[in-house]
């Protein structure tokens, strides 16, 4: 932040116009435009050459201190503003809009726009698969909030994302459901009440912004929405009884206009999102399941990587807001799966998906149209999106009375917008408006009489330099121009003793000389001006587009979305034709029926050698105690399960030979642990924390999934309070459980609880070697396979043949319920060595001279090897 100054009088008028701007923004970059670069100055100019890398210099003097500055050039400015953005910075665009002719003292200038994380809209400084979101949150001790019931959430939340318009307000219950909507949103930028209770929550989130409690004001935020809206009550929108929401809303909106300092045309409505429309996933289950993220924080090997083979990023982005938002409205997901159904029996795939992919990322452009930030090239894309629409429709046109037909009927061609596009941007325009040449021929009649004098400078030039040649016999004669001298007639300097008299000095260089005419200058200011003129007016047109495709917004909007369900749609067609997927069954009664069922991420990484798996939970089975080895495949069968389980809840087909899903309205998994040593939290603590939630917020509707609970502690702590948890949960709770365990007292469960359930992962034992089989079988395993993993994980021979003796001692011990320890034979562990022990077969081949053996001796000895091997 830049010292602040109170008196501005010995400062360069320059300074004095940079310091009162920068007393607007303490905390933010300042990018002040000088000419064809932004510089920054003082502490912004220190704090810039480090986080850009940029050298660091000096400006002359204000105040009798030297100035420090560092600036970047105006035209490589995105690569600087995405890279501070990506490390949470804000900055402030600081643009010169005043006529630098005309100007007495500095420039006029001021700032257009603030550029924040959770606010970008710029193709540039998004990533465009990706949903780039702001989120509000205050908690209900904010007296702005204006409360009027103690039983009222225990927060407001709302999120809006600045490339699509899309504003969604919430109120989370729990300090586990704002967790879990913060994992979820994932937000670039967080503002926050300064009331709130419990930093916690939010300490290890990127972008904070603390903002003040009267910006969380109810009828300050109703006032501002309504506006937006032209509405004078949000009834409509159903969120007038959402207080904490609303003041959410409101300081999101407001800081939203601050930053942007232009009218919000595409921010049209806001929606309530509820907790009772969704299945709600807490965060350990996001983390676990890996829908979006790995458990490394990587990309690959995730849900969506299997399944987002969307044509356009307004559907990749569609299609990971579903997998973060399962649904339990069965008519919602019926429509998504009868147009999946419609896409694969109308062979629709490879006719649309080209279609598709030729619309681009209609969602963002719109938006920036909106802002009126869109560049030439947002035009002509949205150009060639619209003309692919009646393609487009006729491929829908079979589509009979469905939902199908209801997103064909949304993504009609527009003529009017693709006439009005076609005629008015050229085929292939520059980057940017100021380059010139983007408005096309023929759209605007005094433009054109411009464009034909300002290029009709070309052939002038030619002329007049064949003219020249002949009058004075010098052939090395050219006639040039440039922006900094303007036009010039140039030749080498022993030809520039024989000019006529009418020629006028204009330039010498090292080896050639430059004149000008009266009838060259007289021309170059007239093409001069012609070409001021015309980028002038070609501007003022630009900007005249944006009003005349303003009226088309909401229309626009609509087409986006419906081509985006209809990409995501598609997509889910295609998996399923590939990765032979089958349409499940969604009924409202309760219970999870899948017959050969298989994991969506882990087959791919098999090579179609995945073992597929039944389960069947009903109302008389609702919880299955799995038993079986390590590697056996415990986790991956309870992970499928609730991967299959919430890809129904999208919509989408699943990997199985058939499954019939009941409607659940959540799903917890507990499934590994690690140290939070950030939070002083060791591994048994977070596994209680995660059972804690669990226990207490899965109902008799809820899917949970539990691995090796009560592993972090005491062999006897440990297995009494898995025991305790399986008992609540199948007892009180009465949820759908999969509860893996080593504890093998777990499976007497079964003979206590009707609806409890033993199933085992199969093995086999094959000498001292086990084969995992990964096939679910109905009972309890018959035993644990521990030291046989650990021999395949390369612990040395010495420690597995010591263990199997301690085994037999205290399987023998227990047997006589005379659990007591042994004593440590004295040699036990002498001949321990980390290097592996050698193989019987090596040892006899080392020990046999060949030469001494009959050829049946030797077919004697290759049998005996064979075998022992």
């Amino acid at each position: 932040m830049t010292t602040a100054i109170k008196d501005l009088s010995s400062h360069t008028p320059m300074m004095r116009q940079y310091l009162t701007i920068k007393a607007e923004f303490p905390n933010i970059l300042i990018f002040y435009r000088m000419g064809d670069f932004y510089e920054l100055f003082f502490d912004d100019a220190k704090k810039a050459s480090e986080l850009l890398d940029i050298s660091l210099t000096a400006r002359g003097k204000t105040g009798g201190n030297a100035i420090p500055m560092a600036g970047v050039p105006y035209h490589a400015v995105e690569n600087y503003l995405a890279k501070l953005v990506k490390l949470g910075e804000s900055v402030a665009i600081c643009e010169q809009i005043g006529d630098p002719a005309t100007s007495k003292g500095p420039v006029e200038r001021k700032v257009v726009r603030v550029i924040t994380p959770g606010t970008l809209s710029d193709e540039a400084l998004l990533t465009d698969r990706q949903d780039n979101l702001i989120v509000a949150i205050v908690d209900n001790q904010s007296p702005q909030a204006k409360l009027k019931n103690n039983a009222a959430p225990a927060f407001g939340l709302a999120y809006l994302d600045m490339a699509s318009g899309r504003f969604v307000l919430t109120e989370p219950q729990t300090s586990e459901q704002l967790l879990a909507e913060l994992q979820r949103l994932s937000p670039a930028e967080l503002l926050y009440s300064e009331s709130l209770q419990d930093f916690s929550l939010i300490e290890q989130r990127k972008g904070l912004r603390r903002r003040p409690e009267w910006e969380f004001d109810l009828d300050t935020a109703i006032s501002l929405l309504n506006k937006q809206f032209d509405t004078k009550e949000l009834t409509g929108f159903g969120v007038d009884d959402k207080p904490l929401g609303l003041a959410a809303a409101g300081c999101l909106f407001q800081y939203v206009q601050d930053t942007q300092r232009t009218a919000l045309p595409h921010i049209r409505a806001i929606i309530c999102e509820s907790a009772n429309n969704g299945v709600v996933l807490d965060a350990a289950t996001r983390r676990n399941l890996e829908l979006t993220q790995n458990l490394q924080g990587g990309l690959d090997n995730t849900l969506a990587a299997i399944l987002d083979k969307s044509c356009t990023p307004m559907g990749s982005r569609l299609l990971k807001r579903w997998l973060h938002f399962p649904l339990r409205d069965l008519t919602v997901l019926n429509n998504r799966q009868d147009t999946v159904s419609d896409i694969i029996a109308l062979d629709l795939i490879t006719p649309i998906q080209p279609i598709l992919k030729g619309l681009g990322d209609i969602e963002r452009i719109v938006s920036r149209i909106a802002l009126r930030s869109a560049r030439p090239r947002d035009f002509a894309r949205l150009r060639h999106a619209l003309q692919q629409l009646p393609e487009l429709q006729r491929e829908l046109t079979l589509a009979k009375p469905s939902y199908l037909h209801t997103l064909a009927q949304q993504s009609q061609p527009m003529p009017q917008l693709q006439g009005l596009l076609e005629h008015a941007i050229i085929e292939n325009p520059p980057v940017l408006i100021r380059d010139g040449g983007v408005i096309a021929p023929g759209y605007n009649s005094e433009l054109d009489v411009l464009r034909d004098l300002s290029d009709g400078a070309t052939e002038f030039l030619k002329q007049l330099e064949q003219r020249e040649k002949e009058r004075t016999g010098i052939h090395s004669l050219k006639v040039g121009y440039n922006k900094v001298h303007g036009f010039f007639i140039e030749m080498s300097r022993t030809a520039a003793a024989n000019v006529p008299d009418n020629y006028i000095r204009r330039q010498t260089l090292k080896n050639n000389e430059r004149f000008i005419t009266e009838e060259l200058k007289e021309h170059e200011h007239k093409v001069l001006s012609a070409r001021s003129k015309f980028l002038a007016l070609e501007k003022s047109l630009y900007q005249e587009l944006f009003d005349k495709v303003m009226p088309d917004i909401a229309e626009l909007q609509q087409l986006s979305q419906a081509i985006a369900e209809l990409d995501v749609l598609t997509t889910f067609a295609e998996r399923a034709l590939a990765l032979n997927y089958v349409k499940p069954s969604l009924v409202a009664e309760a219970g999870i029926s899948i017959d050969a069922g298989r994991h969506v991420v882990v087959e791919q990484m098999t090579n179609n050698a995945f073992i597929a798996n039944p389960i069947l939970l009903t109302e008389q089975r609702k919880m299955l105690i799995i038993t079986g080895p390590n590697m056996g495949g415990k986790s991956t069968y309870m992970r499928q399960t609730a991967l299959i389980v919430l890809l129904a809840h999208i919509g989408c087909y699943v990997p199985a030979d058939s499954a019939t899903i009941g409607i659940v309205d959540r799903i917890f998994t507990r499934i590994g642990a690690s140290d939070d040593l950030a939070s002083g939290r060791s591994t048994f603590m977070v596994e209680m924390t995660e059972t804690a939630n669990i226990l207490h917020n899965a109902t008799d509707r809820s899917l949970v999934l539990l691995d090796e609970i009560g592993r972090g502690t005491s062999t006897y702590d440990g297995l009494s309070l898995a025991w305790a948890c399986a008992e609540m949960l199948a007892l009180k709770t009465k949820a759908f459980t999969l509860f893996a365990t080593h504890y093998f007292e777990l499976t007497l469960l079964a003979e206590q609880i009707d609806t409890l359930a033993n199933v085992h992962l199969d093995a086999m034992e094959h000498g001292d070697s086990i084969i995992f089989m990964h096939a679910v079988q109905e009972g309890a395993a018959s035993k644990s396979f521990g030291l046989q993993v650990a021999q395949l994980a390369g612990v040395p021979k010495t420690v597995i043949k010591r263990a199997k003796q301690r085994l037999a001692e205290l399987e023998q011990q227990q047997t006589s319920n005379q659990l007591t320890a042994s004593p440590i034979q004295s040699d036990a562990f002498e001949q321990l060595s980390l290097a592996p022990d050698e193989h019987p077969v090596l040892t006899t081949l080392a020990e046999t001279d060949v030469n001494d053996l009959s050829p049946r001796q030797a077919l004697d000895l290759l049998f005996s090897l064979k075998e022992q091997l």
